[in-house]
């Protein structure tokens, strides 16, 4: 299994960015997420998507920390 993060600008279109992380598992592509999301959101990705090998595991979910 290769599990990675689809990055995207805030209407949901790809982006490039950074580089891409591929990861063995779910938990350690979600474990990777949690320690750099606010790097990824200073490089411009404003939401992701987890994918393991071309199927959308779950997402989009928004880097952006909650307002409230």
């Amino acid at each position: 299994m290769s599990w990675t993060w689809q990055y995207e600008d805030a209407d949901g279109a790809p982006l490039t960015g950074p580089r891409v992380e591929t990861f063995p598992s779910k938990a350690d592509a979600e474990s990777w997420l949690g320690e750099t999301w606010r790097e990824l959101l200073d490089a411009g990705v404003q939401q992701v998507t987890l994918v393991e090998n071309g199927r959308v595991e779950y997402g989009p979910m928004l880097l952006t920390p909650d307002a409230g």
